[in-house]
Protein backbone atom coordinates (compact mmCIF):
# COMPACT_ATOMS: atom_id res chain seq x y z
CA UNK A 1 0.00 0.00 0.00
CA UNK A 2 1.37 3.34 -0.99
CA UNK A 3 1.01 5.91 2.20
CA UNK A 4 3.30 8.65 0.83
CA UNK A 5 3.99 9.64 -2.84
CA UNK A 6 7.28 9.98 -4.98
CA UNK A 7 9.76 7.28 -6.73
CA UNK A 8 12.88 6.66 -4.76
CA UNK A 9 15.73 4.50 -6.05
CA UNK A 10 18.52 2.91 -3.55
CA UNK A 11 20.70 0.69 -1.79
CA UNK A 12 18.91 -0.83 1.05
CA UNK A 13 19.04 -0.48 4.45
CA UNK A 14 17.22 -3.06 6.85
CA UNK A 15 16.63 -1.46 9.89
CA UNK A 16 15.57 -4.11 12.78
CA UNK A 17 13.55 -3.30 16.09
CA UNK A 18 16.35 -4.19 18.98
CA UNK A 19 14.12 -5.89 21.48
CA UNK A 20 15.92 -5.61 24.98
CA UNK A 21 15.85 -8.00 26.81
CA UNK A 22 13.81 -7.25 30.14
CA UNK A 23 15.59 -8.33 33.55
CA UNK A 24 13.20 -9.67 36.81
CA UNK A 25 14.52 -9.28 40.66
CA UNK A 26 12.21 -10.00 43.40
CA UNK A 27 12.93 -6.50 45.39
CA UNK A 28 13.06 -5.81 49.46
CA UNK A 29 10.58 -3.56 51.43
CA UNK A 30 13.58 -1.35 51.74
CA UNK A 31 14.34 -0.86 47.78
CA UNK A 32 10.16 -0.42 46.84
CA UNK A 33 10.94 3.85 47.34
CA UNK A 34 13.82 3.52 45.21
CA UNK A 35 12.27 1.37 42.62
CA UNK A 36 8.90 4.01 42.55
CA UNK A 37 11.78 7.09 42.11
CA UNK A 38 13.82 5.20 39.30
CA UNK A 39 10.91 4.75 37.33
CA UNK A 40 9.61 7.92 37.36
CA UNK A 41 13.29 9.44 36.56
CA UNK A 42 12.98 7.42 33.35
CA UNK A 43 9.48 9.06 32.97
CA UNK A 44 10.88 12.51 33.19
CA UNK A 45 13.94 11.25 30.48
CA UNK A 46 11.74 10.20 28.39
CA UNK A 47 9.42 13.28 28.59
CA UNK A 48 12.24 15.40 27.84
CA UNK A 49 13.73 13.26 25.08
CA UNK A 50 9.84 14.07 23.30
CA UNK A 51 10.42 17.64 23.75
CA UNK A 52 13.29 17.37 22.29
CA UNK A 53 11.74 15.73 18.91
CA UNK A 54 9.08 17.81 18.97
CA UNK A 55 11.36 20.95 18.86
CA UNK A 56 13.06 19.38 16.38
CA UNK A 57 10.38 18.16 14.01
CA UNK A 58 8.73 21.92 14.32
CA UNK A 59 11.70 23.15 12.40
CA UNK A 60 11.33 20.63 9.48
CA UNK A 61 9.15 20.76 6.71
CA UNK A 62 6.50 18.38 8.88
CA UNK A 63 6.49 21.30 11.53
CA UNK A 64 2.31 20.73 11.79
CA UNK A 65 2.79 17.44 12.66
CA UNK A 66 4.80 18.17 15.79
CA UNK A 67 1.73 17.62 17.80
CA UNK A 68 1.66 14.17 17.01
CA UNK A 69 3.91 13.48 19.69
CA UNK A 70 1.45 14.99 22.37
CA UNK A 71 -0.56 11.85 22.16
CA UNK A 72 2.95 10.06 23.67
CA UNK A 73 3.72 12.69 26.20
CA UNK A 74 -0.30 12.26 27.07
CA UNK A 75 0.96 8.33 27.63
CA UNK A 76 3.65 9.34 30.16
CA UNK A 77 1.14 11.62 32.13
CA UNK A 78 -1.71 8.85 32.20
CA UNK A 79 -2.69 8.28 35.79
CA UNK A 80 -4.16 4.87 35.19
CA UNK A 81 -1.07 3.68 33.50
CA UNK A 82 1.68 5.36 35.98
CA UNK A 83 0.00 4.62 39.74
CA UNK A 84 -0.96 1.11 37.61
CA UNK A 85 2.79 0.59 37.64
CA UNK A 86 3.60 2.32 41.25
CA UNK A 87 0.85 -0.30 43.02
CA UNK A 88 2.11 -3.40 40.95
CA UNK A 89 5.99 -2.26 42.50
CA UNK A 90 5.06 -2.17 45.57
CA UNK A 91 2.35 -5.37 45.52
CA UNK A 92 4.35 -7.99 43.76
CA UNK A 93 8.00 -6.14 44.56
CA UNK A 94 9.35 -6.65 41.15
CA UNK A 95 11.78 -4.08 39.31
CA UNK A 96 10.15 -1.59 37.48
CA UNK A 97 11.37 -2.55 33.65
CA UNK A 98 9.22 -5.73 34.06
CA UNK A 99 6.07 -4.76 35.90
CA UNK A 100 5.90 -1.32 33.25
CA UNK A 101 6.86 -3.88 30.55
CA UNK A 102 3.38 -6.19 31.78
CA UNK A 103 1.16 -2.88 32.00
CA UNK A 104 2.04 -1.33 28.94
CA UNK A 105 1.93 -5.11 26.94
CA UNK A 106 -1.87 -4.77 28.07
CA UNK A 107 -3.15 -1.88 26.24
CA UNK A 108 -0.71 -2.65 23.48
CA UNK A 109 -2.52 -6.36 23.08
CA UNK A 110 -5.96 -4.40 23.03
CA UNK A 111 -5.15 -2.15 20.39
CA UNK A 112 -3.26 -4.30 18.00
CA UNK A 113 -6.25 -7.46 18.10
CA UNK A 114 -8.42 -4.18 16.52
CA UNK A 115 -9.44 -4.69 12.47
CA UNK A 116 -9.31 -0.87 12.19
CA UNK A 117 -6.39 0.11 10.84
CA UNK A 118 -6.36 3.77 12.37
CA UNK A 119 -6.91 2.28 15.98
CA UNK A 120 -4.11 -0.60 15.47
CA UNK A 121 -1.70 1.93 14.18
CA UNK A 122 -2.31 3.53 17.51
CA UNK A 123 -0.25 0.40 19.33
CA UNK A 124 2.43 1.51 17.45
CA UNK A 125 2.42 4.83 19.04
CA UNK A 126 2.40 2.85 22.65
CA UNK A 127 5.01 0.74 21.56
CA UNK A 128 7.65 3.81 20.56
CA UNK A 129 6.67 5.35 24.17
CA UNK A 130 7.29 2.19 26.19
CA UNK A 131 10.88 1.18 24.15
CA UNK A 132 12.11 4.57 25.30
CA UNK A 133 11.21 4.36 29.17
CA UNK A 134 12.54 0.50 28.90
CA UNK A 135 15.80 2.07 27.85
CA UNK A 136 16.05 4.80 30.36
CA UNK A 137 15.32 2.19 32.64
CA UNK A 138 17.92 -0.08 31.43
CA UNK A 139 20.79 2.95 30.83
CA UNK A 140 20.87 2.22 27.19
CA UNK A 141 20.12 5.10 24.08
CA UNK A 142 17.99 4.64 21.15
CA UNK A 143 18.68 3.81 17.54
CA UNK A 144 19.21 6.33 15.11
CA UNK A 145 18.62 6.20 11.31
CA UNK A 146 19.19 9.53 9.89
CA UNK A 147 23.43 8.67 9.66
CA UNK A 148 23.47 7.73 6.21
CA UNK A 149 23.80 9.27 2.77
CA UNK A 150 20.80 9.90 0.22
CA UNK A 151 20.89 6.77 -1.69
CA UNK A 152 19.18 4.58 0.82
CA UNK A 153 16.24 3.30 1.45
CA UNK A 154 14.84 2.30 4.96
CA UNK A 155 13.27 -1.51 4.98
CA UNK A 156 11.86 -2.38 8.34
CA UNK A 157 9.46 -4.43 9.98
CA UNK A 158 7.66 -1.47 10.96
CA UNK A 159 8.96 2.11 12.17
CA UNK A 160 7.84 4.40 15.14
CA UNK A 161 6.59 7.66 14.46
CA UNK A 162 9.74 8.87 16.29
CA UNK A 163 11.63 6.55 14.17
CA UNK A 164 10.68 8.59 11.28
CA UNK A 165 11.12 11.97 12.89
CA UNK A 166 14.41 11.11 12.85
CA UNK A 167 14.35 10.54 9.30
CA UNK A 168 15.51 13.44 6.93
CA UNK A 169 14.79 14.37 3.47
CA UNK A 170 18.90 14.71 2.41
CA UNK A 171 19.82 11.24 3.58
CA UNK A 172 16.36 8.74 3.14
CA UNK A 173 15.52 8.10 -0.19
CA UNK A 174 12.36 6.52 0.94
CA UNK A 175 11.08 3.85 3.28
CA UNK A 176 9.78 0.40 2.84
CA UNK A 177 7.87 -1.54 6.08
CA UNK A 178 6.17 -4.81 6.46
CA UNK A 179 3.50 -3.32 8.84
CA UNK A 180 1.44 0.14 8.84
CA UNK A 181 -1.69 1.91 6.97
CA UNK A 182 -2.42 5.08 5.47
CA UNK A 183 -3.92 6.73 8.88
CA UNK A 184 -0.73 6.08 10.87
CA UNK A 185 1.63 8.71 12.44
CA UNK A 186 4.28 7.51 10.53
CA UNK A 187 2.35 7.38 7.33
CA UNK A 188 1.02 11.34 8.09
CA UNK A 189 4.84 12.54 8.81
CA UNK A 190 6.29 10.49 5.72
CA UNK A 191 3.74 12.28 3.27
CA UNK A 192 4.74 16.22 5.35
CA UNK A 193 8.18 15.47 4.56
CA UNK A 194 7.80 14.31 0.90
CA UNK A 195 9.91 10.92 2.18
CA UNK A 196 8.31 7.86 -0.42
CA UNK A 197 6.80 5.08 1.41
CA UNK A 198 5.64 1.85 1.00
CA UNK A 199 3.34 -0.83 3.58
CA UNK A 200 2.29 -3.76 3.78
CA UNK A 201 4.94 -5.69 2.05
CA UNK A 202 4.66 -9.41 4.06
CA UNK A 203 8.20 -10.30 4.94
CA UNK A 204 10.16 -7.64 2.87
CA UNK A 205 12.94 -7.40 5.56
CA UNK A 206 13.64 -11.35 4.77
CA UNK A 207 13.29 -11.07 1.02
CA UNK A 208 16.37 -8.53 0.47
CA UNK A 209 19.35 -7.92 1.79
CA UNK A 210 21.60 -4.91 3.16
CA UNK A 211 23.32 -3.08 0.01
CA UNK A 212 21.43 -4.62 -2.92
CA UNK A 213 19.47 -1.70 -5.00
CA UNK A 214 15.37 -1.11 -5.10
CA UNK A 215 13.21 1.20 -7.11
CA UNK A 216 9.74 2.42 -5.15
CA UNK A 217 6.92 3.52 -6.76
CA UNK A 218 5.25 5.70 -3.74
CA UNK A 219 2.24 6.21 -5.97
CA UNK A 220 1.20 2.18 -6.65
CA UNK A 221 3.17 0.67 -3.84
CA UNK A 222 5.32 -1.48 -6.19
CA UNK A 223 9.00 -1.98 -5.84
CA UNK A 224 11.81 -3.35 -8.11
CA UNK A 225 14.77 -5.34 -7.18
CA UNK A 226 17.85 -4.80 -9.42
CA UNK A 227 15.60 -2.70 -11.55
CA UNK A 228 16.56 -2.55 -15.59
CA UNK A 229 17.64 0.40 -17.55
CA UNK A 230 14.12 0.17 -19.11
CA UNK A 231 12.14 0.57 -16.11
CA UNK A 232 14.07 3.30 -14.58
CA UNK A 233 14.18 5.03 -17.87
CA UNK A 234 9.88 4.60 -17.02
CA UNK A 235 10.10 5.55 -13.95
CA UNK A 236 11.85 8.77 -14.58
CA UNK A 237 9.13 10.02 -16.99
CA UNK A 238 6.55 8.72 -14.95
CA UNK A 239 8.28 11.32 -11.71
CA UNK A 240 8.30 14.48 -14.36
CA UNK A 241 4.85 13.58 -15.23
CA UNK A 242 3.47 13.19 -11.60
CA UNK A 243 5.62 16.61 -10.53
CA UNK A 244 4.05 18.29 -13.32
CA UNK A 245 0.62 16.86 -11.96
CA UNK A 246 0.70 17.37 -8.38
CA UNK A 247 2.09 21.04 -9.76
CA UNK A 248 -1.40 21.08 -11.34
CA UNK A 249 -3.03 20.39 -8.16
CA UNK A 250 -1.73 22.86 -6.19
CA UNK A 251 -2.96 25.05 -8.39
CA UNK A 252 -6.69 23.95 -7.84
CA UNK A 253 -6.33 24.53 -4.06
CA UNK A 254 -8.50 27.64 -4.47
CA UNK A 255 -10.36 26.59 -6.98
CA UNK A 256 -14.41 25.39 -6.15
CA UNK A 257 -14.90 21.09 -7.00
CA UNK A 258 -17.59 22.15 -9.66
CA UNK A 259 -18.33 19.85 -12.88
CA UNK A 260 -17.90 21.39 -16.23
CA UNK A 261 -21.78 22.17 -16.34
CA UNK A 262 -21.76 23.79 -12.67
CA UNK A 263 -22.55 20.92 -10.66
CA UNK A 264 -21.06 22.18 -7.40
CA UNK A 265 -20.03 18.94 -5.22
CA UNK A 266 -18.93 20.00 -1.45
CA UNK A 267 -15.47 18.70 -0.72
CA UNK A 268 -14.38 17.61 2.44
CA UNK A 269 -11.62 15.69 4.75
CA UNK A 270 -11.84 12.84 7.45
CA UNK A 271 -9.72 13.32 9.91
CA UNK A 272 -9.07 10.25 13.63
CA UNK A 273 -7.02 12.84 15.52
CA UNK A 274 -6.35 16.39 15.67
CA UNK A 275 -2.79 16.26 14.42
CA UNK A 276 -4.03 15.76 10.88
CA UNK A 277 -5.41 19.56 10.62
CA UNK A 278 -3.16 20.96 8.89
CA UNK A 279 -2.81 18.56 6.44
CA UNK A 280 -7.02 19.28 5.66
CA UNK A 281 -5.99 22.75 5.55
CA UNK A 282 -3.22 22.04 2.62
CA UNK A 283 -5.59 19.92 0.66
CA UNK A 284 -7.64 22.80 0.13
CA UNK A 285 -10.68 20.52 1.74
CA UNK A 286 -14.05 22.27 2.89
CA UNK A 287 -14.10 21.29 6.16
CA UNK A 288 -14.27 17.87 7.84
CA UNK A 289 -17.04 15.52 6.93
CA UNK A 290 -16.17 12.46 9.40
CA UNK A 291 -14.55 13.16 12.57
CA UNK A 292 -14.33 10.00 14.21
CA UNK A 293 -14.17 10.51 18.28
CA UNK A 294 -12.97 6.88 19.32
CA UNK A 295 -9.39 7.76 19.42
CA UNK A 296 -10.33 9.73 22.67
CA UNK A 297 -11.14 6.53 24.52
CA UNK A 298 -8.45 4.76 23.59
CA UNK A 299 -4.57 3.84 25.38
CA UNK A 300 -6.63 4.43 28.73
CA UNK A 301 -8.59 2.68 31.76
CA UNK A 302 -11.12 5.70 32.18
CA UNK A 303 -13.78 7.20 29.74
CA UNK A 304 -12.83 10.78 28.49
CA UNK A 305 -14.96 13.45 30.65
CA UNK A 306 -16.80 16.18 29.53
CA UNK A 307 -14.28 18.78 30.20
CA UNK A 308 -11.60 16.72 27.83
CA UNK A 309 -13.89 16.11 25.14
CA UNK A 310 -15.37 19.62 24.87
CA UNK A 311 -11.21 21.33 24.78
CA UNK A 312 -10.48 18.71 21.86
CA UNK A 313 -14.11 19.47 19.92
CA UNK A 314 -13.11 23.13 20.33
CA UNK A 315 -9.90 23.02 19.22
CA UNK A 316 -10.90 21.02 15.83
CA UNK A 317 -14.28 24.09 15.73
CA UNK A 318 -11.56 26.43 15.73
CA UNK A 319 -9.12 25.48 13.43
CA UNK A 320 -11.73 24.58 10.57
CA UNK A 321 -13.59 27.60 10.93
CA UNK A 322 -15.75 29.14 9.22
CA UNK A 323 -16.05 25.41 7.49
CA UNK A 324 -18.41 23.01 9.22
CA UNK A 325 -16.59 20.10 11.32
CA UNK A 326 -19.08 16.70 10.89
CA UNK A 327 -18.85 15.14 14.55
CA UNK A 328 -19.63 11.09 14.54
CA UNK A 329 -20.85 10.16 17.73
CA UNK A 330 -19.13 7.23 19.60
CA UNK A 331 -18.64 4.30 17.34
CA UNK A 332 -17.35 2.02 19.44
CA UNK A 333 -17.45 -2.13 19.18
CA UNK A 334 -17.52 -4.45 16.52
CA UNK A 335 -13.27 -4.25 15.79
CA UNK A 336 -12.62 -1.01 17.98
CA UNK A 337 -12.65 -2.74 21.69
CA UNK A 338 -11.19 -0.44 24.53
CA UNK A 339 -10.66 -1.28 28.09
CA UNK A 340 -12.03 1.82 29.37
CA UNK A 341 -15.76 0.93 28.29
CA UNK A 342 -17.04 -2.67 29.19
CA UNK A 343 -18.28 -3.72 26.16
CA UNK A 344 -18.89 -7.26 27.57
CA UNK A 345 -18.19 -10.52 25.22
CA UNK A 346 -20.09 -10.99 21.59
CA UNK A 347 -19.98 -13.92 19.80
CA UNK A 348 -20.48 -11.68 16.69
CA UNK A 349 -19.68 -8.09 17.69
CA UNK A 350 -20.08 -6.85 14.46
CA UNK A 351 -24.13 -7.20 14.53
CA UNK A 352 -23.75 -6.78 18.37
CA UNK A 353 -24.10 -3.40 21.22
CA UNK A 354 -21.85 -1.15 19.01
CA UNK A 355 -22.09 2.15 18.10
CA UNK A 356 -25.55 4.33 19.00
CA UNK A 357 -26.60 0.65 20.30
CA UNK A 358 -23.85 1.02 22.64
CA UNK A 359 -24.64 4.84 23.42
CA UNK A 360 -28.38 4.20 24.20
CA UNK A 361 -27.82 1.21 26.57
CA UNK A 362 -24.98 3.61 28.32
CA UNK A 363 -26.93 7.54 28.31
CA UNK A 364 -24.79 8.67 30.87
CA UNK A 365 -21.25 7.86 28.72
CA UNK A 366 -23.50 9.06 25.66
CA UNK A 367 -24.86 11.80 27.25
CA UNK A 368 -21.60 13.46 28.74
CA UNK A 369 -20.31 13.91 25.05
CA UNK A 370 -23.16 15.40 23.61
CA UNK A 371 -22.91 17.83 25.96
CA UNK A 372 -19.11 18.52 25.18
CA UNK A 373 -20.47 18.79 21.07
CA UNK A 374 -23.02 21.01 21.83
CA UNK A 375 -20.67 23.45 23.73
CA UNK A 376 -17.60 23.32 21.92
CA UNK A 377 -20.62 24.29 18.80
CA UNK A 378 -20.54 28.03 20.12
CA UNK A 379 -16.38 28.10 18.97
CA UNK A 380 -16.92 27.24 15.55
CA UNK A 381 -19.81 25.56 12.37
CA UNK A 382 -20.42 22.22 14.49
CA UNK A 383 -22.33 19.73 13.08
CA UNK A 384 -23.32 15.67 14.59
CA UNK A 385 -24.39 12.45 13.49
CA UNK A 386 -25.07 9.03 14.75
CA UNK A 387 -23.98 6.30 13.12
CA UNK A 388 -25.27 2.56 12.98
CA UNK A 389 -28.85 3.68 12.90
CA UNK A 390 -30.75 1.13 11.76
CA UNK A 391 -34.35 2.72 12.84
CA UNK A 392 -36.50 5.47 13.52
CA UNK A 393 -37.26 4.00 17.39
CA UNK A 394 -33.35 4.35 17.21
CA UNK A 395 -33.21 7.83 16.01
CA UNK A 396 -35.76 9.26 18.32
CA UNK A 397 -34.29 7.55 21.20
CA UNK A 398 -30.94 9.09 20.64
CA UNK A 399 -33.00 12.60 20.13
CA UNK A 400 -34.83 12.24 23.22
CA UNK A 401 -31.02 11.91 25.07
CA UNK A 402 -29.75 14.79 22.60
CA UNK A 403 -32.50 17.04 24.05
CA UNK A 404 -31.70 15.76 27.40
CA UNK A 405 -28.23 17.04 27.06
CA UNK A 406 -29.04 19.80 26.45
CA UNK A 407 -31.66 21.13 28.95
CA UNK A 408 -28.66 19.91 31.51
CA UNK A 409 -26.94 22.32 30.09
CA UNK A 410 -29.37 24.99 30.22
CA UNK A 411 -30.44 24.19 34.00
CA UNK A 412 -27.02 24.70 34.79
CA UNK A 413 -26.34 28.29 32.96
CA UNK A 414 -23.31 26.51 30.59
CA UNK A 415 -23.10 27.91 27.07
CA UNK A 416 -23.86 25.53 24.06
CA UNK A 417 -25.53 26.05 20.28
CA UNK A 418 -29.19 25.45 20.57
CA UNK A 419 -29.09 24.63 16.75
CA UNK A 420 -26.43 22.42 15.90
CA UNK A 421 -27.37 20.28 12.98
CA UNK A 422 -27.97 16.65 13.16
CA UNK A 423 -27.47 14.27 10.90
CA UNK A 424 -27.04 10.29 10.54
CA UNK A 425 -24.90 7.61 8.76
CA UNK A 426 -26.68 5.77 6.15
CA UNK A 427 -24.56 2.14 6.85
CA UNK A 428 -27.73 -0.49 7.77
CA UNK A 429 -29.80 -1.52 5.16
CA UNK A 430 -32.78 -0.96 6.71
CA UNK A 431 -31.63 2.40 7.47
CA UNK A 432 -31.35 2.45 3.85
CA UNK A 433 -35.04 1.08 3.27
CA UNK A 434 -36.46 3.52 5.71
CA UNK A 435 -34.04 6.68 4.38
CA UNK A 436 -37.77 8.49 3.45
CA UNK A 437 -38.78 8.27 7.38
CA UNK A 438 -35.70 9.01 8.82
CA UNK A 439 -34.82 12.01 6.68
CA UNK A 440 -38.03 14.03 8.33
CA UNK A 441 -36.00 13.89 11.61
CA UNK A 442 -32.08 15.10 10.33
CA UNK A 443 -30.76 17.73 8.60
CA UNK A 444 -28.53 15.48 6.09
CA UNK A 445 -27.65 11.89 5.91
CA UNK A 446 -23.36 10.34 5.55
CA UNK A 447 -23.41 7.16 3.91
CA UNK A 448 -20.84 4.92 5.10
CA UNK A 449 -20.03 2.78 2.12
CA UNK A 450 -17.97 0.33 4.20
CA UNK A 451 -20.25 -0.92 6.48
CA UNK A 452 -23.12 -0.42 4.23
CA UNK A 453 -21.47 -2.89 1.62
CA UNK A 454 -20.30 -5.35 4.15
CA UNK A 455 -23.85 -5.34 5.59
CA UNK A 456 -25.68 -5.28 2.24
CA UNK A 457 -23.56 -8.04 0.75
CA UNK A 458 -23.11 -10.14 3.69
CA UNK A 459 -18.82 -10.00 3.21
CA UNK A 460 -16.06 -9.83 5.46
CA UNK A 461 -13.55 -7.66 3.60
CA UNK A 462 -10.82 -8.77 5.67
CA UNK A 463 -11.60 -12.39 4.26
CA UNK A 464 -9.36 -12.21 1.45
CA UNK A 465 -11.96 -15.53 -0.17
CA UNK A 466 -14.97 -13.77 -0.40
CA UNK A 467 -13.42 -9.67 -0.59
CA UNK A 468 -14.58 -9.88 -4.32
CA UNK A 469 -17.74 -9.61 -3.41
CA UNK A 470 -17.23 -6.37 -1.45
CA UNK A 471 -17.81 -4.27 -4.52
CA UNK A 472 -19.31 -0.83 -5.22
CA UNK A 473 -20.56 -1.68 -8.92
CA UNK A 474 -22.89 -4.82 -7.86
CA UNK A 475 -26.28 -3.59 -9.66
CA UNK A 476 -27.89 -3.78 -5.76
CA UNK A 477 -25.18 -0.86 -4.35
CA UNK A 478 -26.19 1.49 -6.70
CA UNK A 479 -29.75 0.81 -6.41
CA UNK A 480 -29.79 1.24 -2.52
CA UNK A 481 -27.52 4.38 -2.98
CA UNK A 482 -29.53 5.85 -5.67
CA UNK A 483 -32.95 5.34 -3.50
CA UNK A 484 -30.95 6.80 -0.87
CA UNK A 485 -30.17 9.51 -2.26
CA UNK A 486 -33.84 10.18 -3.65
CA UNK A 487 -35.05 9.95 -0.61
CA UNK A 488 -33.21 12.53 1.21
CA UNK A 489 -34.11 14.87 -1.80
CA UNK A 490 -36.98 14.78 -1.49
CA UNK A 491 -37.10 15.37 2.02
CA UNK A 492 -34.74 18.33 0.99
CA UNK A 493 -31.79 17.64 3.11
CA UNK A 494 -28.04 16.76 1.17
CA UNK A 495 -26.35 13.33 1.22
CA UNK A 496 -22.95 12.84 1.73
CA UNK A 497 -20.61 9.84 0.93
CA UNK A 498 -17.75 9.22 3.81
CA UNK A 499 -16.55 5.96 3.34
CA UNK A 500 -13.60 4.74 1.29
CA UNK A 501 -15.56 4.93 -1.61
CA UNK A 502 -15.76 8.77 -1.24
CA UNK A 503 -11.87 8.79 -1.84
CA UNK A 504 -12.04 6.50 -5.12
CA UNK A 505 -11.23 8.16 -8.35
CA UNK A 506 -12.52 5.34 -10.78
CA UNK A 507 -16.27 5.76 -8.68
CA UNK A 508 -16.52 9.06 -9.04
CA UNK A 509 -18.63 9.52 -12.18
CA UNK A 510 -21.26 6.43 -10.29
CA UNK A 511 -21.12 8.75 -7.33
CA UNK A 512 -22.19 12.33 -8.94
CA UNK A 513 -24.43 10.79 -11.33
CA UNK A 514 -26.36 9.30 -8.30
CA UNK A 515 -26.80 13.02 -6.95
CA UNK A 516 -24.10 12.77 -4.15
CA UNK A 517 -24.23 16.00 -3.03
CA UNK A 518 -20.78 16.08 -0.69
CA UNK A 519 -17.94 13.84 -0.71
CA UNK A 520 -15.33 13.33 2.21
CA UNK A 521 -12.40 11.69 1.76
CA UNK A 522 -8.45 11.52 3.30
CA UNK A 523 -6.65 14.70 3.11
CA UNK A 524 -4.52 13.25 0.39
CA UNK A 525 -7.17 12.67 -1.92
CA UNK A 526 -8.84 15.77 -1.93
CA UNK A 527 -7.26 17.57 -4.34
CA UNK A 528 -6.90 14.81 -7.03
CA UNK A 529 -11.00 14.12 -5.92
CA UNK A 530 -11.39 17.78 -6.84
CA UNK A 531 -9.62 17.45 -10.24
CA UNK A 532 -11.83 14.78 -11.20
CA UNK A 533 -14.87 16.60 -10.50
CA UNK A 534 -13.73 19.52 -12.48
CA UNK A 535 -13.13 17.05 -15.29
CA UNK A 536 -16.57 15.56 -15.53
CA UNK A 537 -20.11 16.94 -16.71
CA UNK A 538 -23.23 15.31 -15.20
CA UNK A 539 -24.66 14.62 -18.30
CA UNK A 540 -22.01 11.49 -18.53
CA UNK A 541 -22.28 11.12 -15.00
CA UNK A 542 -26.08 10.49 -15.08
CA UNK A 543 -25.60 8.46 -18.28
CA UNK A 544 -23.56 5.87 -16.23
CA UNK A 545 -25.99 5.74 -13.46
CA UNK A 546 -28.79 5.27 -16.10
CA UNK A 547 -27.02 1.89 -17.75
CA UNK A 548 -26.46 0.84 -14.23
CA UNK A 549 -29.94 0.81 -13.02
CA UNK A 550 -30.89 -0.91 -16.37
CA UNK A 551 -27.77 -3.59 -16.38
CA UNK A 552 -27.59 -6.55 -14.02
CA UNK A 553 -23.52 -7.28 -14.16
CA UNK A 554 -21.55 -5.70 -11.89
CA UNK A 555 -18.66 -5.66 -14.55
CA UNK A 556 -20.71 -3.29 -16.94
CA UNK A 557 -21.19 -0.99 -14.40
CA UNK A 558 -17.51 -0.88 -13.27
CA UNK A 559 -16.05 -0.79 -16.96
CA UNK A 560 -18.38 2.44 -17.35
CA UNK A 561 -17.64 4.32 -14.54
CA UNK A 562 -13.75 3.95 -15.03
CA UNK A 563 -13.52 4.05 -18.65
CA UNK A 564 -15.19 7.62 -18.43
CA UNK A 565 -12.55 8.46 -15.22
CA UNK A 566 -9.71 7.21 -17.36
CA UNK A 567 -10.89 9.17 -20.52
CA UNK A 568 -11.76 12.29 -18.14
CA UNK A 569 -8.19 12.52 -15.72
CA UNK A 570 -5.99 9.48 -16.88
CA UNK A 571 -2.65 11.76 -15.20
CA UNK A 572 -4.49 10.70 -12.18
CA UNK A 573 -4.13 7.28 -12.36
Amino acid sequence: MAVAPGIAEGKVLIHQQEEEALPFRDLQESELDAEVARFEAALFATRGELKALQERLAQSPAAGDAGIFDAHLLVLEDPSLIEEVFRLIRKERHNAEFVFHSVSQKFIRTLASIDDPYLRERAIDLEDVTRRVLRHLLGKSGQRLGGHDRSHIIVADELTPSDTATLNRDNVAGFVTEKGSKTSHTAIMARALGIPAIVGLENITSRLENGCTILMDGYSGKIFLNPSPETRAGYQSLAEQKEHVDEGLEDLRELDPVTWDGRRITLAANIEIPEELDEVAASGAEGIGLYRTEFLYFNRTVPPDEEEQYAVYRQVAERVAPHPVIIRTLDIGGDKPTECLDLGHEENPFLGCRAIRFCLRHPEIFKTQLRAILRAGIHGNIKMMFPMISGLEELLHAKALLAEAASELRDAGTPFREDVELGLMIEVPSAAIMAGMLAREVKFFSIGTNDLLQYLMAVDRGNERIAHLHDPANPAVVRILKSVVDAAHEAGIWVGVCGELAGDLEFTPLLLGLGIDELSTGAAMVPRIKKAIRSLDMEACRQIVGHALSGDRAAEIYARTTGLARTRYPDLF
